[in-house]
């Protein structure tokens, strides 16, 4: 599998044919839940954040990082999809009790060739282009828009299909496609990687049946990156890992022949069921597939494994993809597709090839656990849920126990749509989820981001602690905490 190949199958949305774009606006009377795909016309500079209930815990100090997209219309044409606007960093600042927010878009080719035209005439993940548009590679359609991490010194603004682009932590400026070796420049490094407790990285880049798995270091050089071959092309946006392998699952939302948008170049065939392929982190030639049957997903938790080889983990399983593909292009005028929820699933893969799966039933989506216990025995996730009829995305945020079975919620209740959690561990402690979860929530009646701060342990009891910010700024998908 040479570069070559691999780049043009992985441009493949980028060969579209092509449509006039549709002009899209937020519907005058779809509610105040549009803030969450509203557009942000410009970068925010640094402000204070108010704070307006409770106390910051002494010892939180550091940065949350978070990215989604946040630049959907233009005059001449828009995205048609909420996965296609440009990314957009925030970055929140707690120290000594005080937080501050900036926001600065990637500054990607995508976002200048859009301004430039005055119209979204790049493709995407459910958005077509315009005819004449020069897509020689995946980078020149990435949004940079899904997620963050950090590398070393950099910040890394993640994305589906394309190269990380490295960004100052402190002032979320775009230094440029990161390109892990000249040879490599280009090759998808998907939004989503498996991060050790020692700091090791495990990422995919993905091309139909071919992946490429990438391993770096904890400053983010590269230590290898292996070509190998799927057992078909699945869409994914996630996979799992244990501290000996690599949990891949391929759902029936498969690659097919034909132009279209990416989101539309995959067929739903849940009559093939789902596959869980197992690599070995030692020999990724070492692998096992196992069956379940059909499910679809976006997220996934960090798995384990027991000590006779037993691997468990926890996804948000849906009965199709209907929400990748119609509920999200819905959302960019102000509407609701009614689409199966994202529910929370046990996968248990036994030694002796068996795959079970235990749908446990509450509504879930962006699962996250304690990063120090990634790969190992663990107890905790946290997830989003709750919501209300009339409005899409979340309103809960949740705790699950694994030993006991039980959830703990705080629903910020109709009028707040929530965001992911990430956790924060105690200065001095070990023991998993002994510290805080810190996220962010759209005020849609103060019409303000706001940042709060959790026990980990006790999410029933509320916010430690709430900033609002002077604006608000559209829905996030994913996000990282890093030291101050």
């Amino acid at each position: 599998m040479d570069r070559r190949s691999f780049l043009t199958a992985a441009a493949g949305f980028g060969a579209l044919a092509f449509t006039p774009e549709r002009v899209l606006a937020a519907a005058a009377n779809a509610g105040d839940w549009t803030l969450a795909v509203a557009d942000v016309e410009a970068d925010l500079a640094p402000r204070a954040l108010r704070r307006i209930s409770g106390r910051a815990p002494a010892g939180l100090s550091g940065v949350l990082f978070r990215n989604g997209p946040a630049k959907f219309r233009r005059p001449g044409g828009s995205a048609t999809h909420w996965f296609d606007g440009d990314g957009l960093i925030r970055r929140f600042a707690v120290n000594d009790g005080q937080a501050t927010l900036a926001a600065r878009f990637a500054d990607t080719r995508k976002r200048r060739t859009d301004a430039a035209a005055g119209a979204v005439v790049t493709p995407g993940f459910g958005t077509r282009g315009r005819p004449g548009v020069r897509v020689a590679g995946p980078d020149d359609v990435n949004a940079a828009n899904t997620s963050v991490m950090m590398a070393g010194d950099q910040l890394w603004a993640l994305w589906e299909a394309g190269s990380p682009v490295a960004l100052d932590p402190q002032t979320l400026e775009t230094r440029g496609f990161h390109a892990f070796r000249d040879d490599l420049a280009g090759m998808p490094f998907l939004a989503h990687p498996r991060i050790e407790p020692d700091g090791r990285v495990w990422n995919l880049g993905l091309s139909g049946k071919q992946a490429i798995v990438w391993r770096l270091a904890a400053d983010g050089s590269l230590e290898a990156a292996q070509p190998i071959a799927l057992p078909r092309a699945s869409y994914i946006h996630d996979f799992s890992a244990t501290a000996r392998h690599l949990v891949i699952v391929l759902q029936p939302w498969v690659q097919q022949p034909g132009g279209g948008p990416m989101a539309s170049g995959y067929a739903w065939r849940p009559a093939d069921g789902t596959q869980v392929l197992v690599l070995d982190k030692a020999d990724l030639t070492r692998r096992r597939l196992f069956e379940t049957p059909a499910f679809s997903f976006f997220h996934m938790a960090d798995a384990w494994e027991e000590p006779d080889g037993t691997i468990r983990l926890a996804l948000c399983a849906e009965e199709s993809p209907e929400f990748g593909i119609r509920g999200a292009e819905a959302l960019l005028v102000g509407k609701m597709v009614e689409a199966p929820p994202p529910m929370l699933t046990h996968l248990t893969l036994r030694p002796d090839g068996r795959a079970e799966l235990l749908r446990l039933g509450p509504e879930a989506e962006f699962p996250r656990g304690d990063p120090r216990f990634a790969g190992l025995r663990r107890d905790y996730d946290v997830f989003l849920g709750g919501g209300a009829p009339d409005q899409p995305l979340f309103t809960a945020v949740s705790v699950r126990d694994g030993r006991s079975g039980r959830i703990r919620s705080f629903d910020f209740g109709r009028g707040q749509i929530v965001e992911e959690m990430v956790f924060v561990p105690r200065p001095g402690g070990s023991a998993e989820f002994d510290g805080w979860l810190v996220g962010t929530s759209i005020n849609l009646k103060a019409r303000a981001t706001e940042l709060h701060v959790f026990d980990a342990r006790r999410v029933d009891t509320g916010p430690l602690v709430t900033w609002r910010a002077d604006v608000a700024l559209p829905a996030t998908f994913h996000g990282v905490w890093a030291k101050a």
